[in-house]
C-alpha cells in the first residue's frame, strides 16, 4: 500500500468529468503510467495529440482528452531526483490540460517487509495496485464499468526482447516466452510496436526533453545486463533481432492462449474436490493427459491453491512425478504440500483452514464451516397422502450425497432444536446407511471412502449432542438409525454446500 499519502494536481482551467453515456467504453478512464522516462513521455504525447490503439474495439483512434488521467507512482528510491521525476510528471501532465496524480510508495521497505529483497518486483506490485485503484475509483465517480477502464504502459518492442530474453536465461516456458502481451484485461501496451530509438527521435522532433534514470546503466541487474551486454551482441549477427524476437512472441503468445484454455478445461474434468486452499485431481487421468497440457493443468491448480506461489519447471515436473509413480508427497514453494493418495493428487497451502470449527447447530438455521463451506438444515412436513421414502429416494436421486433427509423425530424431538457439528473423534463409531444396523468405525468408513489422511480432520460430522451419536458424517453417510421411516411425516434435510 502507499506510504505516503496520494498527490493530486488539476490542469489549469475547467475540467469537464465525462458525462453519463450509453457508450460507456467510449467514456471511460484512460490511466497513463508515466514515469517520465523517454518511453512514458512518448505515451503522454501520443495520447495526447495522436492516435492509439488502445484496444476498444475501434483500433488506432484519438482519445477524448477528458478521458486521460496521468498517474506518476513514486518509489521513493533516489531520493531528490525521484521527487523530481515527479516534478517533472506533474508539469508535463499540465502542459497538456491533463489531470495527474502521484503515489508515493517506500519499495524498499515492502522489499524488506516481504522478505525477497526483489525490489524490482516490489514496485512493479506497487504500480499496478496505483493503476489499478485509480481506475476503480475514476470508474466509480464517472459511472462507467470498471472493465471499460483501460490502464496504458509504455512498453516498447525493446522491452519485449529484454523479456523474453530474461526469461530464457531464467529458463521459462512458452508463457514467460511470449513475454509482454500487448494487453491483459484492463492494462493495454500500444506501443509495443515501437522500438526505444524510435521514441526518443519522436521526442527530439517535438523538442520534448525527458528524465534519465541512472540505475537503468546498473548491468548488476538482469534488465540492464540483457540491455546493454546481451541485446548489443545479438544485434552485431543481426541488427533486426528485435523485430525477429518480437515476431516469436506474438506466436508463442497466440500458441499459449490457446494451450491455456485446453488446460483450463482439463482441470475442470480433473477436479475431483476443491476448497479454500485445496484441490483434489484425479491423478489417473492427469497421468494420461499430453504432457505439454499436464504441466499447466497442475501449474494452473498449483496457482488456484496458492496465487502467489513463485513456480520454476522443475516444481511442476516434480508433483508430475508423483502422479506417475502414483503416491508419495512433496513440499513447492510458499508451502504448498503435494501428495498422491487413493489415485487423487492433493494441493494444500499450508495456510488453509483447519477441520471445522466445534459449534452447535441450530435448526433450521445455517452453520459456516470456513474454507467456503456451509451446513443448512430445515424440516419439511409431508402431506399425508406423500409416502416418506418414495420421497427420500426421489430427492436423493436429484441432490447426491451433498444433502441428505432423516426422520426428524428422531434426531430432533418436536422437529426444531439444536445438533453439534465437530470433526471425526477417536473411537466414533456409527451405523452406516445400507448396513442394516452393522456398526462401523468412523475411521473405517474414511478408509473405505478413500479420504486421504491429510482430509481427515477436514470432515464434518454432525451429532444429536456433543457426547451424542453421530447423525450424518457430511456429504460422506447417513446414520442408519437417522433413516426415513414409512411412518415418518417430519423430513429433517441437511446440506452441505
Amino acid at each position: 500500500m502507499p506510504s505516503v499519502a496520494s498527490r493530486f494536481a488539476s490542469p489549469d482551467g475547467p475540467f469537464e468529468r465525462p458525462s453519463r453515456s450509453r457508450d460507456a467504453g467510449g467514456r471511460a478512464p484512460v490511466v497513463l503510467m508515466v514515469s517520465g522516462g523517454a518511453d512514458s513521455t512518448a505515451l503522454l504525447l501520443l495520447a495526447a495529440t495522436s492516435e492509439l490503439d488502445i484496444a476498444d474495439g475501434r483500433g488506432t483512434a484519438r482519445i477524448a482528452r477528458e478521458r486521460l488521467y496521468v498517474l506518476h507512482v513514486n518509489h521513493q528510491l533516489r531520493g531528490d531526483e525521484a521527487d523530481a521525476d515527479e516534478e517533472f510528471v506533474f508539469d508535463l501532465a499540465a502542459s497538456h490540460g491533463i489531470p495527474c496524480e502521484a503515489v508515493r510508495v517506500d519499495v524498499a521497505a515492502r522489499a524488506r517487509q516481504a522478505h525477497n529483497g526483489n525490489v524490482e518486483n516490489e514496485g512493479r506490485q506497487a504500480r499496478y495496485q496505483a493503476a489499478n485503484d485509480l481506475a476503480n475509483r475514476l470508474s466509480e465517480e464517472w459511472g462507467t464499468p470498471r472493465s471499460a477502464a483501460r490502464i496504458l504502459t509504455a512498453h516498447t518492442a525493446d522491452d519485449r526482447a529484454e523479456t523474453f530474453l530474461m526469461n530464457a536465461v531464467r529458463g521459462s516456458g512458452a508463457s514467460g516466452l511470449s513475454s509482454i502481451p500487448r494487453r491483459r484485461n484492463r492494462v493495454v501496451r500500444p506501443l509495443l510496436d515501437r522500438t526505444h530509438a524510435e521514441l526518443c527521435d519522436y521526442l527530439r522532433m517535438r523538442g520534448q526533453s525527458w528524465r534519465e534514470d541512472p540505475t537503468n546503466a546498473d548491468t548488476q541487474q538482469l534488465r540492464s545486463w540483457v540491455r546493454h551486454e546481451l541485446l548489443p551482441v545479438a544485434k552485431q549477427r543481426n541488427p533486426r533481432v528485435v523485430d525477429a524476437i518480437a515476431t516469436s512472441c506474438e506466436l508463442l503468445s497466440d500458441e499459449d492462449a490457446y494451450l491455456t484454455q485446453v488446460a483450463a478445461r482439463r482441470l475442470r474434468d480433473l477436479m475431483r474436490r476443491s476448497s479454500e486452499g485445496m484441490v483434489a485431481l484425479d491423478a489417473g487421468r492427469l497421468s494420461a493427459t499430453e504432457l505439454a497440457v499436464a504441466r499447466r493443468v497442475v501449474r494452473a491448480a498449483l496457482l488456484q491453491v496458492e496465487p502467489d506461489a513463485r513456480l520454476e519447471a522443475r516444481h511442476v515436473d516434480g508433483v508430475l512425478q508423483l502422479v506417475a509413480d502414483a503416491a508419495g508427497s512433496l513440499t513447492t514453494p510458499m508451502g504448498v504440500d503435494a501428495r498422491v493418495e487413493h489415485g487423487l493428487l492433493f494441493l494444500r497451502a499450508r495456510r488453509a483452514k483447519g477441520g471445522p470449527r466445534a459449534a452447535w447447530f441450530e435448526v433450521p438455521g445455517t452453520l459456516e464451516l470456513g474454507g467456503g463451506h456451509s451446513l443448512r438444515a430445515r424440516v419439511i412436513e409431508l402431506p399425508h397422502d406423500c409416502d416418506p421414502q418414495v420421497f427420500a429416494r426421489e430427492r436423493a436421486a436429484r441432490t447426491g450425497r451433498m444433502s441428505v433427509l432423516a426422520d426428524a423425530e428422531s434426531v430432533l424431538p418436536g422437529g426444531t432444536g439444536r445438533l453439534w457439528v465437530d470433526g471425526p473423534q477417536p473411537g466414533d463409531v456409527l451405523c452406516p446407511f445400507g448396513m442394516h444396523g452393522q456398526s462401523k468405525k468412523l475411521s473405517d468408513l474414511l478408509n473405505d471412502e478413500a479420504i486421504p489422511a491429510a482430509e481427515k480432520p477436514h470432515v464434518a460430522v454432525v451429532r444429536t449432542s456433543m457426547r451424542g451419536r453421530i447423525v450424518w458424517v457430511a456429504g460422506i453417510r447417513l446414520d442408519e438409525r437417522a433413516r426415513v421411516r414409512p411412518t415418518s411425516r417430519s423430513i429433517l434435510e441437511l446440506t452441505l454446500r
